[in-house]
């Protein structure tokens, strides 16, 4: 069969039909026309062929009604739709690897692949790219993006906060579960209803500003809902028999605006968490790289970005600001065991390898048995260009959607928004302005219908 090819000539082969298909669709518009889309859908197979189309008819397939219909998103300056952000090139490069090599990257094997230690000499590196320690941050690993990340931070502090909520009210946990010596309640082990029950809590909450869709409840300032309310937030906390998880938006995601303003407001979160032994959880998919910026033009963002070494974890996504391919994401947790108590996977005899290096084997401290090897991409593009290399990157993105916020701020027919947010000076509104710009029509009846 076609597919059985090996070494040198399935190399070329490939090579062959990438350049096929790729020379075949570049195209200098950034949306495909309409009877390219109408093309490609007559021309996709209604039904499963019994003997194939083969090969190379498949590739024309491909290169011929396909390739026309997709967007230029990742090829082109100009697409708006997603912040996908396109691929760097050596990320570009070390993806193309990832499919040839096809690693199983959930169980550690040393002696046979560096594509666990790839992974976790990855996260390393994001780790001090964000100035964290990543002696702190042991839990970590690569995700689909921001969504399965918050996941696993949410999952891991409901564990955390039923545990300690039973500790503080001096539980007998033993009794729970059956077992002599074991002092935990563990959602994990003994399903939620029964830990919490036993952790003396009614209810755990998630609290946070303007929440991505996969959070939830707000505690934020009513004439700046980006914003923590402390007060609020405090009675929140104080709730007899509720948990607690805070969700800190590092950058939020329709505004680019910032829950927190600087270590102060940070530590005194963290101090009020302690008290209530609640989880600081951060979503830095948008932000995180605002920890990059180093000159004074770009205060305001710092500070919406100090502080997040508090956190007990963060979700940061590396094909936004870090551009590397879609799909990649990440997630950094302080609580090592806490991960091992969420996601540890005993079953399959296959999976147990043991290894004495350190790193723990992927498949215990995330959701998904099964997946790509996303870190060689986010490996190549740091090696590559370093912090200083993405630090310029994002001066430049900065100071892209400042020319724009300013230009809207001097036209009369537009806005800049949020219009909530008072800025006594022009300078002053800039110096908000992240990555994001927000504006709508002066005129009413212009914005209905747009």
């Amino acid at each position: 069969m076609e597919h059985t090819l090996h070494g040198d000539e399935e190399i070329s082969t490939i090579t062959e039909a990438l350049s096929h298909v790729l020379e075949r669709s570049v195209s200098d518009k950034v949306l495909p026309e309409e009877r390219s889309l109408e093309r490609a859908r007559n021309s996709l197979l209604t039904g499963l062929p019994d003997e194939g189309l083969g090969f190379q008819a498949t590739v024309e397939h491909m290169s011929s009604d396909i390739a026309p219909a997709l967007n230029q998103s990742s090829l082109s300056p100009n697409y708006y739709g997603f912040v996908t952000g396109g691929a760097t090139l050596a990320a570009a490069v070390a993806d193309h690897l990832v499919v040839h090599y096809d690693q199983n990257v959930q169980v550690h094997l040393p002696h046979e692949t560096i594509a666990t230690e790839v992974e976790d000499r990855a996260l390393e590196l994001l780790c001090s790219l964000l100035y964290l320690d990543p002696g702190r941050w042991r839990h970590r690993t690569f995700t689909t993006g921001a969504t399965a990340s918050n996941v696993l931070g949410l999952a891991c502090a409901r564990e955390h906060v039923v545990a300690r909520a039973a500790a503080r009210k001096d539980y007998d946990s033993a009794n729970l579960l059956e077992e002599v010596g074991n002092v935990r309640v563990s959602i994990a082990e003994v399903g939620i209803l029964r830990a919490m029950r036993n952790a003396g809590l009614e209810d755990v909450q998630i609290l946070t500003t303007v929440p991505h869709s996969s959070l939830s409840k707000a505690a934020s300032l009513k004439d700046a809902p980006h914003r923590f309310d402390l007060e609020l937030l405090g009675e929140e906390l104080e709730k007899p028999g509720v948990a607690n998880i805070v969700v800190i938006s590092c950058g939020e995601v329709n505004t680019g605006l910032f829950a927190t303003n600087g270590m102060e407001e940070m530590a005194r979160i963290r101090t009020m968490c302690d008290v209530r032994n609640s989880w600081i959880h951060v979503d830095g998919a948008f932000g995180l790289l605002g920890r990059l910026l180093n000159s004074s033009d770009y205060d305001n963002i710092r500070r919406g970005c100090e502080g997040i070494e508090l956190a007990d974890s963060i979700t940061g996504d590396c094909h936004k600001l870090l551009n590397t391919p879609y799909d990649c994401g990440f997630f950094l947790s302080c609580h090592r065991s806490t991960a091992s108590q969420v996601f540890q996977n005993p079953n399959a005899a296959y999976l147990n390898a043991v290894s004495a290096t350190g790193i723990a084997s992927p498949l215990h401290v995330g959701i998904e048995n099964s997946r790509r090897f996303r870190a060689l991409p986010v490996y190549a593009t740091l090696s590559a260009y370093g912090r200083s290399g993405y630090r310029d990157m994002l001066k430049r993105q900065v100071r892209c959607a400042r020319a724009v916020a300013q230009f809207l701020l001097g036209h009369g027919a537009y806005e800049l928004l949020p219009e909530r947010v008072a800025h006594t000076s022009e300078r002053d509104a800039l110096a908000d302005v992240y990555i994001i710009v927000l504006f709508r029509a002066k005129d009413e009846t212009l914005n209905k219908d747009l």
